[in-house]
């Protein structure tokens, strides 16, 4: 537990691991046999929905399963890593192979490391060294990457184009663990976009460009501004007071300092655990604070909310 909680926070905290809830992971289990049953169902029966239904029903559904293949590679709901990999790894979300999400955002909770180019693999920011190298062209995509509807405009195709960049490099190097993931991966990708082709009424095309990316598009959003550069890296992480609809689709990873502190607990603990120290929380954060998501297009639409270049780095 760290030690800037007080010990009747502590106590609190404690006391929730300790019920029925947090020892059986009912809620995360319920919720991934849930998105299972939603996707086969939804599939299965849109010729009886349509295409467009279908299509509507699948995007935050996907955006749902991008939320619980993070609460699986945190712990949840076994304590084994090689079941949750189990549990997690359906490519429904087609683009990212769990392992390497994984280990990937495991890396970005170095709080320590948080935004900083080259050491954050989640940064959205450019080292003075990057920025001084890219195009004109590439500096006007981070600056629009930095408001709220370029960030879900161009998100998406800017973070799918760096995957295949990195990895690329990765698989000609020879990296074996990569050609593993990505066999494994491509594989049973693979396999379900044959299964859609032949059970569901929807093109292949239209669920890797109508549905997937668009998904993706919504998970961009909620990591718009989930981080910010400061001197105290328990400052570069948002408290974010979203509405129910938004809460439900990123599993309360709004609540994102408190995720970053606790990131062993539960996202259905995270809200309460939040509201019980409210004013210590947004204290611990410096301010930190964004009335939920609605504000960020309101006032950042189209205006980028910081400079893509990191300001000390």
């Amino acid at each position: 537990m760290p030690h800037y909680f007080d010990s009747a926070h502590q106590r609190e905290i404690e006391s929730l691991r300790r019920r029925f809830t947090a020892r059986s992971e009912w809620p995360t289990w319920l919720l991934l046999i849930g998105v299972y049953t939603a996707w086969f169902g939804i599939l299965l029966g849109s010729h009886w929905l349509g295409v467009w239904v279908s299509t509507l029903l699948l995007i935050p559904l996907l955006v749902l399963w991008l939320s619980v293949q993070h609460e699986l590679l945190h712990g949840h709901p076994t304590r084994w890593p090689a079941v949750n990999k189990i549990l997690g790894y359906a490519p429904f979300a087609v683009w990212y192979p769990y392992t390497l999400y994984r280990d990937s955002h495991l890396l970005h909770h170095r709080d320590e490391d948080l935004t900083l180019p080259g050491r954050d693999p989640e940064s959205r920011y450019l080292s003075a060294e990057q920025w001084q190298g890219s195009s004109m062209f590439a500096r006007s995509l981070h600056w629009l990457n930095k408001t709220t509807f370029g960030r879900f405009a161009v998100g998406a195709p800017l973070a799918l184009f760096g995957l295949a960049r990195e990895e690329l490099q990765r698989l000609l190097a020879g990296d074996r663990h990569a050609w593993l993931m990505w066999a494994s991966h491509g594989s049973l990708t693979v396999v379900m976009l044959l299964w859609i082709a032949h059970f569901s009424a929807l093109p292949v095309w239209h669920y890797l460009l109508l549905i997937s990316v668009p998904a993706l598009s919504i998970a961009m959003v909620r990591s718009y501004y989930e981080h910010r550069p400061h001197a105290a890296p328990q400052q570069r992480t948002v408290l974010n007071e979203a509405g129910w609809p938004w809460r439900w689709l990123f599993l309360n990873l709004n609540f994102h300092l408190v995720h970053h502190d606790l990131p062993g607990l539960p996202w259905y603990d995270l809200p309460r655990v939040y509201r019980s120290r409210r004013e210590q929380w947004v204290a611990r954060s410096g301010g930190f604070l964004v009335q939920g998501y609605g504000q960020l297009w309101r006032v950042y639409g189209v205006k980028a909310i910081d400079s893509p270049r990191h300001p000390f780095y």
